[in-house]
């Protein structure tokens, strides 16, 4: 029963210590992509205009800045909290073998003693001479193959023993370390996050002095916004039109695409693919969210976001997030344009594009450019706009595409 409990204690340790290594790693893996994707922000951050007008924009940047810090932060945490576990597992084990191996030490060291005295009081050629028949003759020298064979083996117990207790130690000595270096980085992102939190402090007393004038811009750009979505929502809306007509379809009122065979395993592809899609730029980060929202500054602003934006370096092109056909391609004010992607019964839509390399009716793949985005020479911001929708009804695009 003890043997079965020690077999049980070791295994829930091992498991536990593969799951911890396990979670550990990936935690490990998040820290090291937030710490790139930190590198990467900031590169774009410093590309934005120090001045008046852009002051909203800074202090966006400054609170992306800290966010990102503090993920970081958490990530480390966590990631401490699992070597603090792993150390004190390490720790409860290379205590156990220890114990093990003194044990084993001195019953190797019984069983060495007694084989001296056996041999000095009677040899073992004697010990055979001695048997009464040929059967015990047999059973006695089976019994010293045995007892060597066992011998031998606790000698390589012993050895097997220590070098996993080295093992273990060595082990333990690396997890202190790494420990160690994780407060070390945890330190430094802190003092990057007071700095940051002082410097937004800052930027935030001048925009608080020119609230009213920052509100009366947003609601200009909202309004331009709308205008731009209202454009967008009729062309889709015409094509619907279009689409049940040439079927012959009389529900136009329903805003549903009546799709052919074809189109409908296109919808369905699309479907399926719900969360895997690539991002429409090669790399960028996110920086509006979908839906009603306060603005993160001017607090008595609100935002309808009826997709995300992404920001990302100047020059980066917007990319199909999956096949399908190009429904239309819009110009917006400023001469900026708008890519329409038909996939069955859904559309993606890329706002904020300088130019396009597609036209109205093109057949274009998964990750094909289409067009580059806009670099605003005010702001210095690329910034592109996703939106998805099914039929005439926007969704998360934060849903659909991976790792957002």
């Amino acid at each position: 029963m003890k043997f079965k409990c020690v077999i049980l204690f070791l295994a829930v340790v091992f498991s536990a210590n593969l799951f911890g290594q396990t979670s550990r790693e990936a935690l490990e893996a998040r820290r090291i992509q937030l710490q790139k994707d930190k590198v990467y922000i900031n590169a774009l951050l410093s590309n934005t205009k120090r001045d008046e007008k852009n002051l909203l924009l800074e202090l966006i940047d400054i609170n992306k800045k800290i966010a990102t810090s503090e993920k970081i932060i958490a990530v480390i945490d966590k990631e401490s909290k699992m070597l603090r576990n792993e150390i004190y597992t390490n720790q409860l084990t290379i205590n156990q073998n220890k114990r093990d191996l003194e044990a084993l030490k001195k019953d190797y060291a019984d069983m060495i003693y007694k084989s001296y005295k056996s041999k000095s009081q009677n040899s073992r050629i004697m010990f055979l001479l001695s048997s009464e028949n040929f059967f015990q003759a047999y059973k006695r020298f089976q019994y010293m193959k045995q007892y060597t064979s066992f011998r031998k083996m606790q000698g390589e117990e012993i050895q097997l023993k220590t070098q996993e207790l080295q093992s273990l130690t060595d082990s333990l000595t690396i997890k202190k370390k790494q420990k160690e270096a994780l407060l070390n980085d945890k330190k430094g992102e802190q003092a990057i996050v007071e700095k940051e939190k002082k410097e937004q402090q800052i930027v935030l007393n001048q925009v608080k002095k020119k609230e009213n004038k920052y509100e009366r811009q947003l609601k200009e750009f909202f309004k331009e916004e709308a205008r731009i979505d209202a454009q967008i929502d009729k062309i889709i809306r015409d094509a619907i039109a279009a689409s049940n007509k040439k079927s012959g379809t009389t529900t136009t009122a329903s805003g549903t695409f009546a799709l052919t065979a074809e189109a409908k395993e296109l919808a369905s592809q699309f479907v399926s693919n719900k969360g895997k899609l690539p991002w429409p730029v090669e790399k960028g980060y996110v920086f509006l969210y979908y839906g009603k929202q306060p603005h993160p500054i001017v607090k008595t602003a609100t935002i309808e976001s009826n997709g995300v934006r992404i920001e990302t370096s100047a020059g980066s092109k917007a990319r199909a997030v999956f096949k399908g056909t190009v429904l239309a391609v819009q110009v917006m004010s400023g001469n900026k344009k708008a890519v329409l992607i038909q996939h069955g019964n859904f559309i993606t839509v890329y706002k904020n594009l300088e130019n396009v390399t597609v036209s109205t009716g093109d057949n274009v793949d998964t990750k094909q450019e289409i067009g580059t985005i806009f670099t605003d020479k005010v702001t210095g911001k690329t910034i592109l706009g996703f939106v998805l929708s099914k039929n005439t009804t926007t969704e998360d695009p934060a849903l659909w595409i991976y790792k957002m």
